[in-house]
Formats: C-alpha cells, structure tokens, sequence
C-alpha cells in the first residue's frame, strides 16, 4: 500500500489504518462519531495526502481544461477555484474535481486518488495536442491537509496562516507558512467553515504537529475517513465509485450547475446534450427516513404505493450523528425525483417509509 508523508504521525496517535483505494489511510483515532462532533463543534484536522495533485501551466492552459472539463475555467478569476468534472466522450464522469487558480496561467488540480492515474494519463494523452500548455503530476512532491470546523480561521490563524482571516469561500492563496510556501483554499468536504492546505510533502509533518500544538487546547482533533464521509453525506456531497462513476453522467447526478453547454466544445459536451434533449433515464436525489432506520449503499428503493415497485437504488446511505435520522443518496427513475414525493427503502426486507427531500441535509450558518 501507499503511505502519505503523516503515516508516522497517524501511527502514533494510535489510528485505526485501512486500505482506501491502495493508500493506508486512518478511519478513525477517537471514534468516528467523536471525531464527527469535533468537526461540527470545533475543528478537525484531515490528511488528504492521498488525493492527486496536478498543475496545468502555460498560455493554453484555460482552453486546455475548458475541453478536458465540464464547467467554465474561464469563470475561475486569479485566486479562485471551481467544482467540476472531467467526462468520457459518452458524457460518463471520469472524476469530479476541484480546480484552484492559482496565478496567471497556472492551475492547480485537485482528484481522487482512486482516480489520479487514469486522471493523469487522459490529461497527459489530451494535452499532447495542445500548444502552450504543460501537465504536471505533484502527487508526491506535495501533501495535502485540511483543516475543518467553526474555529478552523482562528487556529490558522494562530499557526501562522494570518492570510485566511479575509479569504472567501472558494478563494485561494499562495502564502508562506510552516517553513515553506503553501497554497491554502477556503474549501473542504464538511459543510462547515474550513480549509486545505497544499504544501511541499517534506513539510507535512511538522504543519501537522504544529497545528495539533496550537489547536489542540481549543479542541482540535486529528480525523478520520469514516467522520469525512459521514459530514460528507450531510451536506449531500458526492462520493466517486458510490454516486458517481464513469457510468453516470453529471445530470444524472443531479450536478447540472457544473456542466456549461454553452461554453464551447469539450469532452462529452455532444452526449450531454442529447441527455439534456431526450431526458434522463435516472436522477440522483436526496432522501430521509421517516423511521428510525439506516440506509445502506445497494438497498433497493421502491415506490410507495400498494406495489412497492423497483425504482432504484441507495448510493450512500448512513444514520446522521446530529440529524438523529436515516439520510442517503439514491439513484432513481425520474418521476420520483421531485422533493417531497414519499418512497420506501427496502431495508433488510422491510419497506421502511421515506421522502424525497433537497440537500443538504443539515443546514448551518455560514461563517
């Protein structure tokens, strides 16, 4: 398995260690619902070093990731960054990504690792093609920290990252901090105020035991993968490989705010298209339990009338810590999509009553 530059660190704390998608990654120090509460209540600290990293450089760097994503880079001002996807020509989604720019013609790529490879050998195939434009994989050479929760800016700040104090939500910036130059993003994965910080791997250790040092007084917790997806989930945020996949598309997936047809051509624009014209054979859409139950990925889903009817499947499904209730994600025929249509989740054998709502699922006061 791969190790990030923290695995001492998670060694150390005593972390519960998994396979994740070939990188052995901490599920949990303190408990998974602990770690969740810390999130929501004061800040946790994440190693995402396992995510691919990948620069886009030159003057053919914006028209090389227009065609080669779905949403607007011309949109992205210096600074800022973007939610989007990269799609096969069949207009299936090959990763959803974030994209941060960073300075003139220079952008920074965030994946998934379960993705990097693929991601890296399609840009590198693509840009083959293009003038003007250099592809770069960083994966190792930086690491990749989040800081996550309502106290989040102060610890930074705190740590020495006094730039987050004005940044804005989906604003990056180059700063120097923790012996070296860091790229810190106000985004994240949580649904709460919080940031990342993209720093040179041989510094990662000590950015995460300084922070740790300075936070953890006011409450800071090392997190793991099994809070990040629960937190996740509660903000209806997408996970790779459970809602999304080379075999659905992104408004299939409900995420027709990040496709922009009228941009210009790119991959998979001609089968998005006639997905919009003809219509969609299934939606993603967000539900609740109306008993106490928990979802699970793979149940099916059924119509709530006397036939209880096959009209799909749970993507993501899980019991919210805070919600005390069954949320989840579904991938469903159509005419059950709309918000507050009543559905059934067969759990184990038993219909069990639901609803059809919008998420996120918890909704906060944004910092």
């Amino acid at each position: 398995m791969q190790q990030t530059p923290l695995i001492a660190q998670h060694r150390a704390a005593a972390a519960k260690l998994v396979d994740f998608a070939g990188w052995e990654m901490p599920i949990q120090y303190s408990g998974v619902v602990d770690e969740y509460h810390t999130v929501r209540s004061k800040a946790g600290l994440f190693d995402v070093s396992h995510m691919g990293r990948i620069t886009v450089s030159g003057p053919g760097s914006v028209g090389f990731l227009q065609y080669v994503t779905t949403n607007d880079v011309s949109k992205i001002s210096v600074r800022s960054s973007q939610y989007s996807m990269v799609c096969n020509p069949n207009g299936g989604i090959k990763d959803d990504i974030f994209i941060y720019h960073v300075k003139p013609y220079e952008f920074l790529v965030c994946v998934n690792a379960s993705n990097r490879e693929k991601i890296v050998t399609w840009f590198m195939e693509k840009v083959s093609h293009v003038q003007g434009c250099k592809v770069r994989d960083r994966s190792t050479e930086l690491a990749q920290i989040a800081v996550q929760g309502p106290i989040s800016r102060d610890l930074l700040i705190d740590a020495g990252v006094a730039e987050v104090a004005d940044l804005k939500v989906r604003q990056c910036r180059e700063v120097t901090a923790f012996g070296g130059s860091v790229i810190v993003s106000r985004t994240g994965y949580t649904g709460e105020l919080g940031y990342e910080l993209y720093l040179p791997a041989h510094l990662a250790a000590q950015a995460w035991e300084q922070l740790l040092k300075v936070g953890h007084p006011e409450g800071l917790k090392p997190a793991g993968l099994g809070a990040r997806d629960l937190l996740r989930l509660d903000m209806g945020y997408l996970l790779y490989g459970n809602d999304i996949s080379e075999e659905t598309s992104p408004l299939e997936a409900g995420a027709d705010w990040v496709v922009n047809l009228e941009k210009g051509e790119f991959v998979g624009r001609a089968s998005l298209l006639a997905q919009r014209t003809q219509g969609l054979a299934r939606r993603l859409v967000g539900f609740e339990l109306l008993e106490k139950a928990v979802p699970r990925h793979g149940f099916p889903m059924l119509s709530a009338d006397s036939s209880g009817q096959s009209i799909g499947e749970v993507t993501s499904g899980n019991l919210s810590p805070i919600l005390q209730k069954g949320i989840g994600l579904a991938s469903v025929v159509p005419r059950y999509a709309e918000p507050g249509t009543r559905i059934q989740v067969d759990i184990r054998g038993k219909a069990v009553p639901a609803i059809v709502v919008k998420p996120p699922f918890y909704k906060k006061l944004k910092s």
